[in-house]
Formats: structure tokens, sequence, C-alpha cells
């Protein structure tokens, strides 16, 4: 497995690659990939997250559960689809909402790379699954690891957007300093909660608002 990661997030990580967890971990990958178990994203993608939002210019961050588990899907960056992909169904909610709150119009593209580049980390708790089997890596270490991403970002950094969508990522809550950060909570944009209020939660246009407020340039959220 490539460990590919931008110098800013290896010094604020780099303890991490050397513990037992992390080691056990790109072990039981390696053991899959030799039994020619199909795993996403590809090796240079895993760490896509860090490698498009540097440490220090992270002022959202959007917490997924695990990548997507079908063919070209995954890409390293939660919700986001390369180019040409067809849009999953929470990506899809997401574009809607985003249209209703700030009138962006319906993307093409379901690539979230600009966000990204814009100082949005687009992080899942959990960075590779097995094909067509998801959740397959919960449990491998993966949780340990991006906890510790939250917790550095939480501690190190000030006035960062933390961005919860659904159960899963809610959890996250406990790791983040509300002192020093805003927390947005809201249902997850699957078609099975998004109803519940996802839709309607105006997170987009919360998110600049709060940018603004602290003389920060906001997101460009058009694709």
């Amino acid at each position: 497995m490539e460990i590919k990661i931008e110098a800013s997030w290896h010094e604020v990580l780099k303890d991490e690659f050397n513990k037992p967890y992390f080691l056990e971990l790109v072990a039981k990958i390696k053991a899959e990939k030799s039994l020619n178990k199909i795993i996403y994203p590809s090796g240079k993608d895993i760490f896509k997250c860090f490698e498009l939002t540097p440490f220090h210019a992270v002022k959202v961050v959007i917490i997924g559960q695990d990548p997507y588990h079908n063919p070209h899907q995954a890409m390293g960056l939660c919700f986001s689809v390369a180019q040409g992909v067809a849009l999953p169904p929470s990506l899809k909610n997401i574009f809607k909402e985003l249209h209703d709150d700030l009138n962006v119009p319906f993307p093409k593209s379901g690539d979230l790379t600009p966000w990204a580049r814009q100082g949005i980390l687009l992080l899942n708790s959990i960075l590779t699954v097995r094909h067509h089997e998801p959740a397959s890596h919960s449990g491998y270490g993966w949780e340990i690891f991006t906890q510790t991403v939250i917790e550095k970002i939480s501690s190190l950094r000030s006035n960062v957007v933390f961005v919860l969508w659904g159960n899963y990522a809610i959890q996250k809550k406990k790791f983040i300093d509300m002192n020093k950060h805003v927390i947005l909570t809201a249902p997850h944009p699957s078609p099975l909660s998004a109803y519940q209020g996802f839709m309607g939660c105006k997170h987009f246009s919360k998110i600049n608002d709060y940018l603004i407020k602290i003389n920060t340039e906001p997101i460009h959220w058009q694709l």
C-alpha cells in the first residue's frame, strides 16, 4: 500500500505510520491484495484528500463513512466520484440541497476536487473497501487513524467548520473542541434519510456565512 501523503499532513501524522495498529492495517490490506481481492480506491488515491487539502489550508471538514464499493467510483474523497461516473444517490441529494440553498446549478460531474482544493477536507472515516462489500474494512484500524486526523485539526487549528451528516459522522463530535470550531449536523443525504432533515439544512450557506464572518475566503461551490 502506497503511503503518499502531503508534507504538512506527514509532519502532523508521522508518528501514526509506525504504530502497531497502522502496521497491522497495512499488512491486512497487502494480504488481501495478494489473494487478488479488489480494493478501492486505487493505492495512489487512498490518501487523496490529504494530498489536495494541506493541513494548514483546511477550512471545512466533511466526514463520510467508507469509500464507494462499486468499480470506478471511489477516488479518495468522501461523496465524490470521478469525471464521467454516474452520480450516486447521496451525491445527487447533496447537489439538490446546494441548489435549493444557494441556487448553484446542478453539476454534470460528481468530482468534488475543486472543493478539496479550496480547503474542504473530504474525509472518510475508513479509507479503503473491498469490491462490492460495503464496510468490509471497518475495524481494520482506519477509524483510529482518522480519529487522530480529527483530533489534530481540533487541537492545532481554530475556526474550522466540521460537517457531520448522519449518525455515524455525528459520533465524531466528541473528538472536536466545540469552543474553537463550528459543528454542523444533519441526517445523512442518503435517500433513506435525506428528507428527515438533510434537505433544507442550508449547510452550504451556513459554511460561507461563517467563513465570511472570520474574514476567510468563502467556498465557490459551483463545479
